[in-house]
């Protein structure tokens, strides 16, 4: 028996976050980490708007990761929400993973966020450098040290420098090897198969919304929600041919917007369908008839009250 209790003493298990800029590569580094999609990635900014977890698991550890939305100078009520929602995240983590694209000198608001980062003093900061498959080895350590130059400057104390290419898959489970000892001691913080605590509801919120917003990127930045209506099971089907039904709003902001998303004859709407029911019985593991509406919330983004109403 002694033998069992020393290994469930080394156990780590905790909570890890990534912060940085809009489109730094936060949710496609949590997939990878993961190996599954968990988490929307788009090559928008600002795609993130809940705290999705994925979850890591090893022999010897379990890594909870929580992606924040990106943080960024608020302009709007959700802007300042979504600052909110960053910072109380980053208080509750066991360490917080700050990403920068190899391929983008650090400006202002990698700035921003490393000054926020240096105001919060216990939890260990891991600087990643992501998206090296994009630049040569000179440009990289050019990074590398401006990164270090950074920490110094405003001092923070990075318990790691890692450059990481989630899409070449490169150093990317030498990075779990590096944030696992920066966690506590602990059993397990999740049954094992878990991929996120997310609520699946909300996942096909998610799925369905990045499936929107290709496409129509620059028309519609960020004026798509999507809210789940309802999922059941149908009745009456065979125990073999199960079939969920799900009916989805799709929100957006002003009326001129309902073409861009419906498209000619309907077909944009189908495609948004088409293209998000495969992922939507991927991640269920089950055939699913979507139900897709498009609806007009007047200047959402704005209004505290329909905030509500849409989850926010």
């Amino acid at each position: 028996m002694s033998v069992r209790t020393d290994s469930s003493a080394s156990h780590r298990a905790g909570f890890a976050c990534f912060v940085g800029r809009p489109n730094a590569g936060k949710s496609t580094l949590t997939n990878a980490l993961v190996g599954t999609k968990v988490a929307i990635t788009s090559n928008r900014p600002q795609t993130t708007r809940h705290t999705v977890r994925g979850i890591v698991h090893r022999p010897e550890a379990q890594l909870v990761l929580v992606d924040t939305p990106g943080l960024h100078k608020p302009r709007t009520l959700l802007g300042e929400r979504l600052n909110d929602v960053v910072r109380t995240t980053w208080a509750e983590v066991d360490v917080i993973g700050f990403c920068l694209p190899a391929d983008q000198k650090i400006g202002p608001g990698d700035r921003y966020i490393a000054t926020e980062l240096a105001g919060i003093k216990k939890t260990p900061k891991v600087a990643i450098v992501t998206k090296t498959d994009l630049v040569d080895s000179k440009a990289l350590a050019a990074q590398l040290i401006a990164i270090d130059r950074l920490g110094q400057e405003l001092g923070i104390e990075w318990a790691e420098i890692i450059p990481v290419s989630a899409v070449g898959d490169t150093q990317v489970s030498l990075l779990a090897d590096l944030l696992v000892p920066l966690l506590p001691e602990g059993p397990a913080l999740y049954p094992e198969g878990d991929l996120t605590d997310e609520p699946e509801q909300v996942m096909v919120a998610e799925l369905i919304r990045e499936a929107a917003l290709e496409g129509v990127r620059d028309e519609l930045p960020h004026s798509i929600a999507v809210v789940v209506e309802e999922m059941l099971p149908r009745e009456d089907r065979p125990a073999d041919k199960p079939l969920l039904d799900i009916h989805a709003n799709l929100y957006i902001e002003r009326p001129s917007q309902k073409g861009i998303i419906i498209g000619p004859k309907g077909k944009r709407l189908k495609e948004v369908g088409t293209k998000s029911r495969k992922h939507i019985e991927a991640l269920l593991g089950t055939p699913v008839f979507l139900d897709l509406h498009v609806k007009v919330a007047k200047d959402w983004q704005r209004d505290p009250k329909q905030l509500r109403k849409l989850g926010f």
